[in-house]
């Protein structure tokens, strides 16, 4: 049987540069030799101490400390799948992943413990802490390490990233070895211009798929170093860059925008050689600022979880070309579907509008449990990403529309009929509507329209309040409005796209 682990990004690293800077966070500097070796005494005491054995799933939740990538690695050197938490979700959220994935142990870091071990204690999962005095660590120092990581099939496995769908029911997309090695391969050494000296800033949160496989396990497959910012702050960060001489910087439209305003009263500013978007559409005009404050060309691209998650980027060989996510990157095929045919893949000709599709190494498994999702997103071997857009003659993707009604709130995805359903447990409303309104510096926000009960006396700001108790950090309504009745087409479900009309305007 052939074998692959993502677990060998590290180990290779450690065999090839033992004592290359590999992971910088504040004060504290390691080489690949010193993050291997305890990775592998991690992965021993959660194989020898904790009973993890090749194949059983890890829930991890930490910011981008140390912690992050130790855990990480560790899991998967012990063959375990991981399972990363989103760190917006409330304690009932991180309860459906835990119990939707099975999971019997959660890696958590102090700073999420209150959520993490609420959501551990209703599922009977087993919460062990991460970071100094964590009993992660202490298990390990009594611990020998392992000599060699666990073997696993390509197919296996490797992480299983949680995403919402049209229903509002969290997801998870299984993705295997083979797809986040190729992704991380392809991304360090196709989609991008690797320099020996570069140095890398992580800013992306490494539980979403975007941070994990650009500036993680990618930077790692390169050999380059990652400065890890546990916190995205935009001063904060054009601090530790211009420190730490960051040449490579890696963000989602919102961060881009307040890094042009943190700009105005910085003292110095990094000189970054390569910037890459990603999340949700860059306006151009942003894009072209920060080109011109930074000195670097800025490669937007596009991908889901699903698809590892990179499936399209601007890339340097091809020219990048602004308003567009670029091409596909190696040995994966992106193409326009005709969006109303469900059954079958029909691909459209270059310049129309259609249904994005995907297929390759990236492409996801499965969703775990759910067969008919996976039948349904699975379509004569492409995936529907459920996404609208055009490719032109010379190859560029452009994304236009949304054929779900996703809302994207500064790079995270918000699902309306999510929110909706917290919403109608509100005891003052009747109906909800929740839609994304364009925002200056969020790309989109939420907005919820409601339909008060006869009875109630309903008040924007309480519900606002309210939501926020209930709702992820991300997900809550920052604007309510109340309005008599909701418009309904002539199958009686919401016109969305009226709502947005309206109240786009105000």
């Amino acid at each position: 049987m052939s074998t692959l682990s993502l677990a060998a990004i590290l180990a290779d690293n450690a065999r090839r540069r033992p004592d290359k800077e590999a992971l910088v966070q504040g004060e504290l500097r390691l080489t690949f030799g010193e993050v291997w070796d305890q990775v592998r005494t991690r992965a021993a005491a959660l194989v020898e101490r904790l009973g993890v054995r090749p194949g059983d799933r890890v829930a991890l939740m930490a910011p981008n400390t140390v912690d992050f990538p130790l855990a990480y690695y560790a899991i998967l050197a012990a063959g375990g799948v991981v399972v990363p938490v989103h760190l917006l979700l409330s304690a009932r959220e991180v309860e459906h992943v835990l119990r939707d994935s099975g999971v019997k142990l959660l890696l958590c870091h102090p700073s999420q413990a209150a959520v993490g071990t609420a959501a551990a204690e209703a599922v009977g999962a087993r919460v062990t802490g991460l970071g100094d005095g964590g009993e992660l660590d202490r298990l390990a120092e009594e611990t020998t390490p392992i000599r060699v990581y666990a073997a696993r099939a390509a197919d296996d496995p490797a992480v299983i990233f949680y995403t919402s769908g049209t229903t509002g029911v969290p997801k998870g997309a299984v993705l295997s070895h083979l797809n986040l090695v190729m992704n991380a391969t392809v991304d360090a050494f196709d989609c991008n211009e690797y320099r020996p000296d570069d140095i890398v800033l992580g800013s992306l949160p490494l539980f979403h798929a975007f941070g994990q496989t650009t500036s993680l396990n990618a930077v790692w497959r390169a050999g380059k170093t990652l400065v890890l910012l546990p916190r995205f702050d935009a001063a904060a960060a054009l601090d530790v860059m211009a420190r730490e001489k960051v040449t490579v910087f890696h963000g989602v439209p919102t961060m881009y925008i307040h890094l042009l305003a943190a700009a105005e009263t910085a003292e110095r500013l990094p000189r970054l050689r390569i910037a890459v978007s990603g999340g949700a559409s860059l306006p151009v005009t942003v894009l072209e600022r920060f080109q011109s404050l930074f000195g670097s060309p800025v490669y937007e691209g596009y991908g889901l979880s699903e698809t590892s998650p990179v499936a399209t980027v601007n890339q340097p060989w091809y020219g990048a070309r602004p308003g567009t996510v670029g091409h596909a990157i190696w040995g994966v095929d992106v193409e326009i579907a005709r969006a109303e045919t469900d059954d079958r893949i029909d691909l459209l000709p270059t310049g129309e509008l259609g249904e994005i599709v995907v297929r390759g190494h990236n492409v996801f498994t499965e969703y775990l449990g759910r067969p008919d999702a996976t039948a349904e997103a699975l379509v004569d071997g492409w995936f529907r990403t459920g996404d609208l857009g055009t490719k032109d003659a010379d190859g560029y993707l452009t994304i236009v529309d949304r054929k779900k009604d996703v809302i994207i709130r500064g790079g995270y995805n918000v699902y309306p009929r999510e929110v909706e359903e917290v919403l109608m447990r509100h005891p003052g409303i009747a109906q909800a509507a929740v839609i994304g309104l364009p925002d200056d510096v969020h790309g989109e926000e939420v907005c919820a329209v409601l339909v008060p009960r006869p009875d109630a006396d309903l008040d924007s700001g309480e519900v606002i309040a309210w939501s926020r108790e209930h709702l992820a950090k991300h997900k809550y309504p920052r604007r309510v409005e109340i309005t008599g009745e909701l418009p309904l087409g002539p199958s009686m479900k919401v016109l969305k796209r009226e709502l947005k009309a309206t109240y786009a305007k105000g």
